[in-house]
């Protein structure tokens, strides 16, 4: 709303008889404001709710907002096609009106433009164009003041040099007057609701012959600047067109600005169907609201330059940290699996190294950003391709809520991976999880997304390993968490495929591998959490050979081996049959493979 313009009070023109002086008032006479709007009346506040009916009421808002988008959420979460012709209609029209929101955003370069500044205290105070107007006005009163007929009447021995001066000071007031009548023309073309109009009023009582000539004198310039208000106005045109002598030049076509070109993770915003990918995470991070999708990419973009991304990509930030994350295998998706191993700050040393200090923390920070981006620069950003993360969370031995330094740089890590990272991550399961992070999980449940609890999976110690293997082949997961998965050269690699057998309690299982002639027998297996027996022997196929112990039996604890690897080579047919014992009373995961190598090879 325009603020009103505010002038001193103007002198009264009136014809009444005033004392015997002289002189000249300028008078300004405003049009009457124009009236603001009346403020709409406040919304009368909303009684206050107890919590839990707030929290109810905002339940059925979001409800009720996601049945007029009809966009479905289902209870168990499953990716969404990223192909734009499988999107649902309201999908469909979200996307493009994103697409139009950044298009427009990319002509007017608002991406690279920096923020505006923050105003200074004057401009934070109102505008006064009342006081501007005032000024002409008073300097008109200050020009036309050294008139002074009251000195001529003080000096009546001098009436020729008044006479003399009368010509010069009309024809300054004339100048001025005529100056002054551009500026107005100006500011009516600008502000017709604020025209000023300026009168000159003489007033005088004086008769005697040389005040005649005074008096004579004065009117004759209050004629002369009376006058060129009306006359000169013409004269004035000229002028008037030297104050604005760029609409006399003709102006060349104004050539719209190249659209400035945006790049995320290696994908410019707009190009081609890749671009609809990376929009469709954003716009799934904030539920298909255009306007809250198209704010957080904005945000993300700028916080990509603060932060400077492309320059972290290039830094040596060490490798005392692989240990804590790293990426290893895929899930039965094809999804990279990214594991986060917590309980590796029970390492003194690495913790020091990590959070004793402000520059160490901020160090531990830029190096998980760096992590995740050469992460996510190996994904597939195709439509049809993997474009997501499956993340594993192990929180054996977790020290995250008793060390404040890791918790602080924990949680400002998450809040950047929250807000500039959206929709990369296609299942969070937490492994090894103690009975008291299951129930701080089931008190911050509530302030979670349908969305992101159907991502969250969470196995204690005992199911951590099955779990796993829902998700991921036992070959793909490294040997800590129950996988067969090992780093270094070794005799079999994940693309060995192995045999998963269920084990009684109380029972024995024996595996057979049956051997020809001059052969070579490689086989590793391992049984989630161990705690039985076992042994290997070779039986030959003749009926006078003698059977061969290849491993002794042996009781197998949890704390020994997790994987155990042998070999036999024989030159006779037969087979190798391997014992597993459980005596325990819970059933026994065995997990085994195997490979044969004949002489010539």
């Amino acid at each position: 709303m325009a603020e009103e313009t505010q002038t001193p009070a103007a002198a009264p023109a009136t014809s009444e008889v005033v004392p015997p002086t002289e002189e000249v008032v300028v008078v300004e006479k405003e049009q009457p404001p124009v009236p603001e709007p009346e403020p709409e009346a406040p919304e009368k506040p909303a009684p206050e709710k107890p919590a839990v009916e707030e929290a109810v009421a905002e339940a059925e808002k979001e409800k009720a907002a996601e049945g007029d988008q009809k966009i479905t959420q289902s209870i168990s979460f499953k990716e969404e096609s990223n192909v734009a012709g499988e999107l649902p209609d309201p999908q469909k029209k979200a996307l493009e009106e994103l697409k139009q929101l950044i298009q427009d955003a990319l002509n007017k370069h608002e991406f690279t433009a920096p923020p505006p500044p923050p105003p200074t205290k004057e401009e934070e105070k109102p505008a006064e164009p009342g006081k501007a107007e005032e000024k002409p006005t008073e300097q008109a009163k200050t020009e036309e003041k050294p008139a002074e007929p009251e000195k001529a009447e003080e000096k009546p021995a001098e009436p020729s040099e008044k006479i003399e001066k009368t010509p010069t000071e009309p024809e300054k007031a004339e100048e001025k007057k005529t100056e002054e009548k551009v500026e107005v023309k100006e500011e009516e073309k600008a502000e017709p609701a604020s025209a000023v109009v300026a009168e000159v009023v003489v007033k005088s009582t004086v008769v005697d012959e040389d005040g005649a000539k005074t008096v004579e004198a004065i009117e004759e310039t209050v004629v002369s600047v009376a006058a060129p208000s009306v006359a000169a106005e013409p004269e004035t045109s000229a002028p008037a067109k030297e104050v604005e002598p760029a609409a006399e030049e003709p102006k060349e076509p104004e050539i719209p600005p190249t659209p400035e070109e945006v790049f995320i993770w290696g994908i410019p915003l707009l190009q081609d169907e890749r671009s609809d990918v990376i929009l469709l995470k954003f716009l799934r991070a904030r539920d298909f609201k255009v306007k809250d999708a198209f704010s957080m990419i904005k945000n993300t973009v700028r916080w990509r330059k603060e932060f400077g991304i492309e320059a972290l990509l290039e830094e040596d930030l060490g490798n005392a940290l692989d240990k804590v994350v790293f990426t290893q295998g895929f899930d039965k998706e094809g999804h990279p699996v990214c594991y986060n191993v917590y309980g590796a700050f029970e390492d003194k040393e690495l913790y020091q190294n990590s959070f004793s200090d402000e520059e160490k923390r901020v160090k531990f920070l830029r190096w998980r950003i760096q992590f995740l981006e050469k992460s996510i620069r190996k994904l597939d950003f195709s439509p049809s391709g993997i474009n997501t993360i499956v993340q594993v969370n192990d929180l054996k031995v977790f020290p995250g809520f008793f060390k404040r330094d890791l918790r602080n740089a924990t949680n400002q890590a998450l809040s950047l991976l929250q807000d500039n990272y959206p929709e990369f991550v296609a299942k969070q399961v937490f492994i090894n999880v103690p009975w008291w992070y299951l129930a701080f999980n089931r008190m911050i449940s509530p302030f979670l997304t349908q969305r992101t609890k159907s991502k969250f999976v969470f196995a204690g110690p005992s199911k951590s390993a099955e779990t796993l293997f829902k998700y991921i082949v036992p070959e793909q997961v490294p040997v800590q968490f129950g996988g067969l998965s090992r780093e270094g050269e070794q005799e079999f690699t994940t693309s060995d495929p192995l045999t998963e057998v269920t084990i009684k309690p109380t029972s024995k299982h024996t595996v057979e591998f049956a051997l020809t002639e001059a052969s070579h027998l490689a086989w590793e297996l391992r049984v989630i959490g161990w705690d039985v027996s076992y042994g290997a022997e070779f039986v030959p196929s003749a009926e006078d050979g003698y059977t061969v112990i290849v491993s002794k039996t042996r009781k197998i604890t949890p704390t020994d081996e997790p994987v155990i690897s042998d070999s036999f080579k024989t030159g006779d047919p037969g087979k190798v049959v391997i014992t597993i014992d459980n005596q325990t009373s819970k059933k026994k995961k065995l997990l085994y493979r195997s490979k044969t190598k004949t002489s010539s090879e």
